[in-house]
C-alpha cells in the first residue's frame, strides 16, 4: 500500500464550527474554538478535520449561503485567526479541509446584487438562471421545479423575471454554463490553497449544471433532498464531470509543487453506486461520500448489500470508498437505530457502537461527525420557536429538520452551556442543550473507559497500528442469519450481530476490541467485535 496517498484510508472529523466550541461568549462556535479543541481531536486520533462554511454569510442556511468565498464571517473570526488555526493544525499533524459551496451563493453576494440591479439579458444576470415567466403576463414560474427545502424553485423579481434556487430564495443557483463561474471558482480554490489547506469537501457535488432548456419535471413532487428523488434535470448532468477534472488538475498542480497531496471529496447524492463511481475516476474527485451505509436500515442483509456494491463499483475505479454514518444533515445513529435510554445506554446506543466498529473496519476512508464519538443522540424535542433550519421555515414541517443533530457540544459540567461557551454566567448556546447532555460531556467521556469516546479512540489507534485495516481487500465469511463477518488482510476478522439474541462468534478467543461485553466464543446481540486470528 502506498502510504503517500494519505487520504485513501484517512479518518476525518467533521467540525460543525458554530456548534463545536465558542471562544467569545456569544453562544456561537468559532475558529478560535476549533483551534482550542485541536488537542482533543489529536488525542482522539483523527487524521484531519473538515470545517463547515465559515465565510461571510447572512446565515439563512448557516453558512451554506455564501456572500464572500474569500473571507471569514466576523461571527467566526477573521483571516488572521484562520491562519493561526492552520498553523496549530499543521504542528499537530492534522489535515484541514474546507467546505466549498459551488452550486449556489447568497442572495447578498455582490454578483447577485449586481444581477438584481441589471436589466434582463445582461451579463450580470447571465451568471445565474434568470428567465421569463409563463402565462400571458409571465406570472407563472418558468417551469414546475420544486426547491429541495420546500416550495417552488423560482422567485420573481421586480422587473418580472424569475431566478432559480434549488434550495431557498436566499440561495440563487450559479449558471455554470457561463465561463465566468468556473474561472471565479478557480480563483477561490487557489486563494485557500495558498493559505495551506489540504483540500475541500464539495457541497452538492452532483449539482451545478441544469438541463440547458430548463424543461418541466415529469415528477416535480419528487424534487426533495433525498438520495433517490432528486430532480434529474437539475442534478447529475454530464457536464459536471469537467468541473471536477478542472479542480483535480489544480490540486495536482499544487501537489507537484510541494509534494503535499490535496484532497477533493464530494457530496455526491446519486441513486446507485455505479453512478457514484463516475465521480471518483482517476482524473476527477479523489473521493465521494458513500451515503448508502448511512441510509441503510439496521439489517445485516442491507448492510452487506451496500458494502458489496461499494467495493465492486467504487473501489473498482482505483479510488477507495468514503464511509459515513452521521453528518450535519442526518438524524444521529443513536436515535436512528433506536430510541436511547438516559446515559446513552439502550438498543440505539448499542447498535451505534457496533456500527462504528463496522465502519472503522471497512476498507477505505471514514468520516466522523462531531459528537458521534460521544454517543450523542438526536435532540428531538426542540421547541418550534428555537428552530433555525430553513426546511422548517419553508415547509412548517419538522419531518426533515436538521437542528437536532446540530445542538452545540457538551464539554464539561452539569448544566448548559456545558463548557461550550466561555461567556458570562447565563450565556446561552445558539441552540438549547438538553439537561441530559451532562451524561455525554467530553470530560465524563474521557474519564469513563467504557464510553463511546474510548471505543472510537481505540478503534482509530488500531487502524493506525494494524496493517490489515484501512485500505485493502475484504472477504466475507459464512455466518448465521443476522450476523455479518468479514476478514481483513492477514487474520483480522470483524463481525456484527444485528439481532438481539446471542450468536456464536466466528472466531474463538477474546476479541481484540468489541463494542460491548463479548465473552470468548459468543457474539451478543447488537455487538461488533474485532479479532486477530490465523484463518
Amino acid at each position: 500500500m502506498n502510504r503517500h496517498h494519505w487520504w485513501r484510508d484517512a479518518v476525518i472529523y467533521q467540525v460543525y464550527v458554530r456548534s463545536f466550541l465558542d471562544s467569545t461568549g456569544d453562544g456561537i462556535g468559532d475558529l478560535a474554538g476549533v483551534r482550542a479543541g485541536l488537542p482533543y481531536l489529536k488525542k482522539l486520533g483523527v487524521d484531519g478535520i473538515w470545517l463547515s462554511p465559515f465565510y461571510p454569510s447572512p446565515q439563512h442556511d448557516h453558512g451554506y449561503d455564501v456572500a464572500d468565498y474569500r473571507d471569514v464571517d466576523p461571527v467566526f473570526g477573521d483571516l488572521a485567526e484562520f491562519d493561526l488555526l492552520m498553523g496549530a493544525a499543521r504542528r499537530l499533524g492534522i489535515k484541514v479541509l474546507l467546505d466549498i459551496v459551488p452550486n449556489h451563493c447568497s442572495s447578498e453576494h455582490p454578483w447577485f446584487r449586481e444581477a438584481l440591479d441589471s436589466a434582463p439579458g445582461s451579463p450580470a444576470r447571465a451568471r445565474f438562471h434568470f428567465a421569463d415567466g409563463r402565462g400571458p403576463d409571465g406570472s407563472e414560474p418558468p417551469n414546475n421545479w420544486h426547491a429541495m427545502f420546500g416550495g417552488p424553485a423560482w422567485t420573481r423579481v421586480a422587473d418580472g423575471q424569475w431566478y432559480l434556487h434549488m434550495f431557498t430564495p436566499e440561495q440563487p443557483d450559479w449558471n455554470w454554463r457561463n465561463p465566468e463561474i468556473p474561472d471565479e471558482f478557480d480563483r477561490v480554490l487557489r486563494f485557500w490553497l495558498d493559505r495551506g489547506v489540504d483540500g475541500f469537501r464539495i457541497d452538492v457535488a452532483a449539482g451545478l449544471f441544469k438541463h440547458p432548456d430548463l424543461p418541466d419535471s415529469d415528477d416535480p413532487e419528487a424534487d426533495a433532498r433525498t438520495r433517490d428523488s432528486v430532480n434529474p434535470l437539475a442534478w447529475n448532468q454530464p457536464e459536471v464531470h469537467e468541473v471536477w477534472r478542472r479542480w483535480r488538475a489544480i490540486c495536482e498542480e499544487y501537489g507537484a509543487r510541494d509534494g503535499r497531496e490535496r484532497l477533493l471529496v464530494g457530496e455526491v447524492s446519486v441513486p446507485t453506486a455505479r453512478e457514484h463511481a463516475l465521480y471518483v475516476r482517476p482524473d476527477e474527485l479523489h473521493q465521494a461520500f458513500f451515503f448508502d451505509l448511512l441510509g441503510a436500515p439496521w439489517d445485516a442483509d442491507a448492510f452487506r448489500k451496500v458494502i458489496t456494491e461499494a467495493m465492486q463499483d467504487i473501489a473498482g475505479t482505483g479510488s477507495t470508498v468514503t464511509w459515513v454514518l452521521n453528518n450535519h444533515d442526518q438524524v444521529r445513529t443513536v436515535t436512528r437505530y433506536g430510541e436511547p435510554a438516559p446515559g446513552g445506554s439502550g438498543l440505539g446506543a448499542a447498535r451505534a457502537r457496533a456500527a462504528a466498529l463496522l465502519m472503522l473496519a471497512l476498507p477505505g476512508a471514514a468520516y466522523i461527525y462531531q459528537g458521534e464519538e460521544l454517543g450523542l443522540p438526536e435532540v428531538v424535542d426542540l421547541p418550534d420557536d428555537v428552530l433555525t433550519d430553513p426546511i422548517f421555515r419553508r415547509t412548517g414541517s419538522r419531518a426533515r429538520i436538521r437542528d437536532g443533530c446540530r445542538v452545540p457540544l457538551p464539554w464539561s459540567g452539569q448544566a448548559s452551556p456545558f463548557g461550550f461557551t466561555s461567556g458570562a454566567e447565563g450565556a446561552k448556546p445558539w441552540l438549547p442543550q438538553p439537561e441530559y447532555f451532562a451524561e455525554f460531556a467530553t470530560d465524563r467521556a474521557l474519564a469513563d473507559t467504557r464510553s463511546f469516546w474510548h471505543l472510537y479512540r481505540e478503534g482509530l489507534h488500531l487502524r493506525k497500528t494494524l496493517p490489515q485495516l484501512g485500505e485493502g481487500p475484504l472477504e466475507w465469511l459464512d455466518t448465521p442469519p443476522g450476523v455479518l463477518a468479514f476478514a481483513r488482510g492477514d487474520g483480522l476478522v470483524c463481525a456484527v450481530n444485528f439481532g438481539t439474541a446471542n450468536a456464536p462468534a466466528p472466531v474463538s478467543g477474546t476479541p481484540l476490541l468489541s463494542s460491548g461485553p463479548c465473552p470468548p466464543g459468543v457474539l451478543p446481540g447488537a455487538t461488533a467485535a474485532w479479532w486477530l486470528n490465523d484463518l
